[in-house]
């Protein structure tokens, strides 16, 4: 399922409190870092990049020549299939996880194919994988997240010509999730509530819910986003409908939440706000001196 920012799209605003930890899972094992992983100013530029917003430009008159990140859902055929909220919440990590990775900071080897997809417009495109398909998958660059055994990969933007062959084959829409009732939100990590008047599947949701983590990012002050990566970038993803969307809308109006417009192409209408992300209610302490690298702004 495909999802684009209308253009151009900047974030809302949101208080800069750290934002925190999450569910337990780790991101698989990456290789190939870029120089510097380690160097607080490295981080402070990719998420200066980040925070810039995101270009709004036109579309390139070759339609191959689009910009696209694809984004795999881990969905199996038979067994235990992931819960909705777990693999949202998966999904919405990895894409922004992957917009902080050293790799697509300054020389890294995925620099290029970020900057290029994000200063066009921002597009990404959910596919589902089971088996096989998954595994390779794994092999295509980018960031894996699982959430209590629920998985979602981010891969490396680029044009959506050029598509990895492996990737190419996954369905994109046609299987959808059963919604869940997961019970309140960890008030320690953020929190991306989705409109569920708005029936979007679990393709559309999981590429609205990876547009809210990069905003909620971008919209954070570095050291809250520093801390936010030193937790995982975990969130949890939830739904809320009549007084309780109201009651979000009114804290996006506020500048204490950040807000996704979706322009429009599949399942909602343009300008529809299909997520809003609040940062975490209690957040944990930004690392002491003696855990981080990176000095806090009061510091400086």
């Amino acid at each position: 399922m495909t999802a684009e920012f209308p253009a151009p799209a900047t974030p809302s605003g949101v208080s800069p409190s750290p934002a925190g930890i999450g569910q337990a899972a780790a991101s698989a094992p990456e290789s190939g870092s870029a120089p510097g992983s380690d160097d607080p100013a490295a981080f402070r530029a990719r998420h200066a990049e980040l925070a810039r917003g995101y270009g709004g430009g036109g579309d390139p008159a070759d339609p191959a020549l689009v910009q696209a990140m694809q984004m795999v859902l881990h969905i199996p055929k038979n067994g235990d299939q992931p819960r909705r909220s777990d693999l949202l919440a998966a999904a919405a990590t990895a894409a922004v996880a992957l917009c902080l990775d050293p790799r697509v900071g300054l020389d890294g080897v995925w620099e290029q194919r970020y900057l290029t997809w994000k200063r066009s417009r921002i597009r990404k495109v959910a596919r589902r994988a089971r088996g096989a398909q998954w595994l390779a998958a794994a092999e295509v660059d980018g960031v894996t997240v699982e959430v209590n055994g629920a998985q979602a990969r981010a891969l490396v933007p680029g044009p959506v010509g050029a598509v990895d062959p492996r990737i190419r084959r996954l369905q994109i829409g046609g299987t959808d999730l059963e919604h869940d009732e997961p019970g309140p939100p960890d008030p320690t990590v953020p929190v991306l509530w989705i409109d569920a008047d708005l029936g979007m599947t679990v393709g559309k949701a999981a590429a609205q819910v990876g547009h809210a983590s990069m905003l909620l990012a971008g919209a954070l002050s570095v050291d809250a986003a520093f801390a936010w990566s030193r937790q995982a970038l975990r969130c949890s993803v939830r739904e809320a409908t009549g007084e309780q969307w109201a009651a979000l809308c009114r804290r996006v109006r506020e500048g204490t939440a950040t807000a996704v417009r979706d322009a429009g192409f599949t399942e909602v209408a343009p300008g529809s706000m299909t997520v809003i992300a609040v940062p975490a209610a209690r957040p944990p302490e930004i690392p002491d001196p003696d855990t981080t690298s990176i000095p806090l702004e009061s510091d400086r």
